[in-house]
């Protein structure tokens, strides 16, 4: 017998809206002040997802103190533009629509700054979908995404037994593994198919219509 779930945990980047330009544009703005050029920003695509911070020493080695810097000049590019530079997937409302009407809780949960999250979510014409939008905070603290997913649970009463989390990044998958949470994978976001693969998530979608199909058979009526 299938296992179902009262309530879903979205990811927000490369799940429910493709950030790609916004988000690369910011990436660019910010390395460009540290005399770093990039004018290609598909190289930039790693950053999209993952907390800010990690990715800043990962691919540029940057100590502490220029990460800092370095978010509040990303920051300063997104939040005046690069928030906006965004768009909702194709058919990812009517996901939600069809899962609310099903009776099922969602919920967002994100490492990108709750500020911003609720923005974008209210942007894109969402917020009647979610009852709880939670992210990271602005003094770059509860960023892993484990953390804001305990976040999530903790504050809205749930059981992690009852919730599944889909995201399209391993960090996604692992963060909720930590807290032996189902999963789905979603390949139409930022992860490569060989990174969601290695994380293992409990079901896979290809698709936004693949996903809105698996998930109405996992509310739990």
């Amino acid at each position: 017998m299938t296992k179902t779930y009262s309530a879903i945990l979205f990811d927000l980047d490369g799940t429910l809206t493709d950030p790609k330009l916004g988000i690369t544009s910011a990436i660019q703005y910010s390395l460009s002040k540290f005399g770093i050029q990039v004018d290609n920003l598909d190289v930039l695509d790693p950053f999209i997802g993952p907390p800010l911070a990690g990715s800043f020493k990962e691919f540029y080695g940057f100590t502490d103190e220029m990460v800092t810097q370095a978010i509040a000049y990303y920051r300063e590019y997104f939040s005046e533009r690069g928030m906006y530079e965004n768009e909702r997937y194709a058919g990812i409302k009517e996901v939600l629509a069809a899962l609310k009407e099903q009776g099922a809780s969602l919920y967002v949960a994100t490492s990108k700054p709750t500020f911003f999250a609720e923005k974008i979510i209210a942007y894109f014409e969402l917020s009647e979908y979610f009852e709880f939008i939670g992210g990271s905070n602005l003094d770059n603290t509860r960023v892993d995404k484990g953390e804001v997913i305990e976040h999530v649970l903790l504050t809205c009463g749930l059981s992690a037994q009852d919730a599944i989390m889909i995201g399209d990044r391993k960090h996604d998958i692992i963060g909720a593994k930590r807290h032996g949470m189902d999963t789905i994978g979603v390949g139409y976001g930022y992860g490569s198919e060989e990174e969601l693969r290695l994380a293992e998530p409990t079901y896979l979608s290809g698709t936004v219509e693949e996903l809105g199909q698996l998930l109405s058979g996992l509310v739990r009526k």
